[in-house]
């Protein structure tokens, strides 16, 4: 099951996360994407989501996105947490327009 969610700001995100909590998500469900990274970071631990890591992206993916740009690095996340290449395109541009992404993804 995934659940994506686009947001204006921390506070909508910070709602958004709550309504998925009470859908059954738990937070080591639920991902928050920004387009700056200082902003992505500040919101994921404000909202305690998870962050991206090793175990959703590989080894490998993690390390490519050191040499990545920020939008890159961002669509190849958005992917590995279950969003299709076309998804993650589509929400990597709303994250240009300064908003923010909000995912929730529970195995079925």
């Amino acid at each position: 099951m995934l659940n994506v969610k686009v947001v204006e700001n921390g506070v909508q995100a910070k709602e958004t996360i709550e309504q998925f909590m009470r859908q059954g998500f738990t937070k080591d469900d639920i991902y928050l994407f920004a387009h700056g990274k200082d902003r992505s970071e500040h919101l994921t631990e404000a909202t305690d989501t998870n962050d991206v890591g090793i175990s959703e992206q590989g080894f490998f993916d993690k390390l490519s996105n050191v040499f990545r740009s920020r939008g890159d690095e961002l669509r190849s996340k958005m992917q590995s947490v279950g969003l299709s290449e076309a998804e993650a395109e589509q929400y990597e541009m709303e994250l240009d327009r300064g908003r923010v992404v909000v995912v929730a993804t529970k195995a079925a």
